[in-house]
């Protein structure tokens, strides 16, 4: 990829981070002195933030036919350690290295990229919000299924650029990388997420293109004062993704960027980022539509990708589920690995990968998450999305966000908690529910907190918040 940019438009600048800018050529040079350095290593584990040594690395690395591992620098001590541990032979990247890969130059004699489309090219650890982070493998042929499937070469306009925002370890910061060199646009790198430095990078850039998590989109429309817009007038495209993003959000985002097309983008690090994207018109449509179904699609998170299948089984049975009917959400397709460092592969004998998450399909084949299966209540011998329930405690005008978790209880299998930010009396809100929803799904308590344990990609932390309600409200 890095050579095809090279060649067709070596002297374009296809990176800017901290008013610093790398052409295609120059990146190239780099990536190829890097991969010099490399080329005797088991790995390349990278522990910096977005900077513009972060390319160079990942290209490097795949020049010199070793994977490339960026790691949670964010993590403390002992547990980077711990990761660190787990690949022996490989060269560790601190921060107070990625300066010198700038200034490298190509050695006599490299070669060009190993020809390994099924070589391992990327490991990244999944988040672990529920159990220990396992190292999910991508391999060159899935990276390269994805952008192809989703991408025409150079098909960008000149003054196209994106902002990354989204932490280098995610597979969000992977391929936003490979999918915009691709395309031909100018990726500009912010190193550490503030939201009214993004809207100020956004002008000062022209930025045309940006990604962010629910987090980050939160925080950026409460920069925007009730009624006002982003005055962001070169933003045409903002995608959103990685968690469970509350529809209010959603809704004054789009009222904050009237004139930005918003893309909700679903996918996992073992499917090589998205496999479903709710498009720009949908959204749209969904905002001023009549018809319930249509409007509903803006809970959803659109239809499959190109290149991927989505089915939706039985949770009892294995078997496909009907329409509309909840179930277990699996997909298939040449990006997605399901293949894991030391645990082999999750891929079924008809190559299908069980996400782990619950979810139904309406019948325009738009695919509506209802939350992780790990998350499902059992009250009662009745199982409870979660989902649900905090999608209903979301309209509340006084609740900000929201977190329905299940407790022991020796009567019921679980009690439903609620775990809030916000506002209100506990009462209303049970009342509030009930009215919405049957009482088998109303909460038994509610809880209110300052803030409600996330990852830095916003994805919610049950197993910590779980562990603090089973000692204050066991």
């Amino acid at each position: 990829m890095i050579l095809e940019m090279a060649t067709s438009a070596g002297d374009r600048v296809v990176v800017t981070a901290d008013d610093r800018s790398l052409t295609a050529s120059e990146l190239l040079d780099r990536a190829r002195a890097a991969a010099h350095r490399f080329r005797h290593r088991s790995a390349v584990l990278y522990l910096g933030a977005n900077h513009l040594a972060y390319p160079v690395a990942l290209f490097g690395a795949a020049l010199a036919g070793v994977p490339f591992i960026p790691l949670n620098y964010r993590l403390g001590e002992h547990q980077l350690a711990r990761l660190v541990e787990r690949h022996p032979g490989a060269l560790v990247l601190h921060p107070a290295d990625l300066d010198v890969l700038l200034s490298g130059e190509p050695e006599e004699g490299d070669e060009s990229a190993p020809d390994a489309q099924d070589a391992v090219a990327v490991v990244l650890y999944t988040s672990g919000t529920t159990a220990e982070p396992k190292a999910a493998l991508l391999r060159h042929r899935h990276l390269l299924a994805y952008v192809f499937n989703t991408q025409e070469f150079g098909s960008a306009e000149p003054d196209a650029a994106t902002l990354v925002a989204v932490p280098p370890y995610h597979v969000a910061g992977l391929m936003n990388l490979l999918t915009n060199l691709y395309s031909g646009r100018r990726i500009v790198y912010q190193s550490a997420f503030d939201a009214p430095d993004w809207l100020a990078t956004v002008r000062r850039e022209r930025v045309t293109h940006a990604l962010v998590v629910p987090t980050m989109l939160a925080r950026i429309v409460a920069e925007v004062p009730d009624g006002a817009t982003a005055q962001a007038p070169t933003l045409r495209s903002l995608a959103y993704g990685g968690a469970r993003t509350p529809r209010p959000v959603v809704e004054r985002a789009l009222r904050a960027f009237p004139d930005t097309g918003f893309v909700n983008a679903y996918g996992l690090t073992e499917t090589a980022s998205s496999i479903a994207v709710l498009g720009p018109d949908d959204h749209r449509e969904a905002l001023v539509s009549d018809e319930p179904a249509v409007c509903d699609r803006l809970g959803s998170v659109g239809r499959a990708l190109p290149g991927v299948e989505i089915q939706i089984r039985s949770e009892d049975s294995d078997k496909a589920a009907q329409v509309g009917c909840t179930g277990l959400v699996f997909v298939r397709g040449e990006q997605i690995s399901g293949e894991y460092g030391g645990r082999g592969d999750a891929l079924d004998a008809d190559g299908w990968f069980a996400t782990r998450d619950r979810g139904r399909l309406d019948a325009d084949g738009y695919l509506f998450i209802e939350g992780r299966a790990d998350d499902t209540i059992i009250r009662g011998g009745e199982n409870i999305a979660p989902a649900e329930i905090e999608d209903v405690l979301l309209t509340h005008p006084g609740i900000v966000e929201a977190a329905v978790i299940g407790l022991p209880d020796s009567e019921w299998g679980q009690r439903i908690v609620a775990v809030l930010v916000g506002e209100g009396d506990p009462d209303e809100i049970r009342a509030w529910v009930k009215a919405r929803l049957r009482s088998a799904k109303t909460p038994d308590t509610v809880v209110f907190r300052a803030e409600l344990p996330k990852t830095d990609t916003g994805k919610l932390l049950r197993r910590t918040l779980l562990a603090d309600l089973e000692t204050t409200h066991a």
